[in-house]
């Protein structure tokens, strides 16, 4: 099992495919293995080396309780990390939720080492703290408040992968990033190519338009009718998006 050393928190990654190098970052409470199971994987795989990394806090990965361990800058020194330790100097990015977040993250941290960015389902703004508080109510009740907030989306093997998280990890991974500054000042920095999208009834929707409004070199399209749980489960909706953006960019 591959692990990455970053700030001596251990960052666990897998390996799929030969081709341009393409990281995926999964959601908050979810791990790599989802992109196993919702066919994103076997979709890409066959022309991109994917690079699945499990973010600190989740999956196979280190699980600190210290929420100054989640900040932005350390969020994207993990994947960093597995990139060094591969020795590839740029890759193309897809992250979903917590993981796009971090891709804003990685756009004002490390731009030089993506040659693109696709990010699903999240927005560089700050939360309100009455959004920030609800969630961590619920975490604080145990995962099964998780569970049945994000609704019937999941498969009975993504609840148990959820079931199985760290919770005390999960707290402090969410007051430690969640809770920290709005990322919006570098949106008018992002040069790369960019493709943003979510489901039109997701509650971050109209964040992720509206700062589309502010990227110099970014696509954007929606997914109607979908929640944010959708947009990721519904691949076969996303995955030809994903494919004709990465088809335009330069390897």
């Amino acid at each position: 099992m591959p692990y990455a050393n970053s700030h001596s928190v251990r960052i666990h990654y897998q390996i799929e495919g030969e081709g341009p190098s393409l990281v995926l970052q999964h959601g908050f409470t979810d791990s790599l293995e989802s992109w196993y199971e919702l066919g994103y994987v076997d979709a890409l795989k066959h022309d991109y080396q994917l690079i699945l990394v499990d973010a600190r806090g989740h999956g196979a990965s280190d699980k600190p309780h210290d929420p100054t361990a989640y900040e932005h800058k350390l969020l994207v020194a993990d994947l960093i990390a597995v990139l060094d330790n591969l020795t590839i100097p740029t890759a193309h990015f897809l992250g979903y939720s917590m993981g796009g977040r971090i891709g804003f993250a990685l756009a004002k941290y490390a731009p030089a080492r993506f040659a693109s960015l696709i990010i699903g389902g999240a927005h560089p703004y700050q939360q309100t703290q009455a959004q920030f508080d609800a969630r961590l109510q619920i975490l604080r009740k145990g995962l099964d408040g998780m569970v049945a907030l994000l609704g019937d989306n999941r498969s009975p093997a993504r609840k148990a992968r959820m079931l199985a998280n760290d919770v005390e990890a999960l707290i402090a991974s969410w007051s430690g990033r969640i809770g920290g500054p709005g990322l919006e000042d570098v949106l008018p920095t992002m040069a790369m190519p960019c493709l943003l999208y979510a489901g039109e009834a997701d509650a971050a929707y109209p964040g992720v338009k509206d700062c589309c409004q502010h990227i110099p070199n970014v696509t954007f399209f929606s997914l109607p009718g979908l929640n944010h749980p959708e947009a990721l489960v519904q691949s076969s909706l996303v995955l030809p998006h994903i494919m004709k953006f990465l088809a335009t960019v330069p390897a």
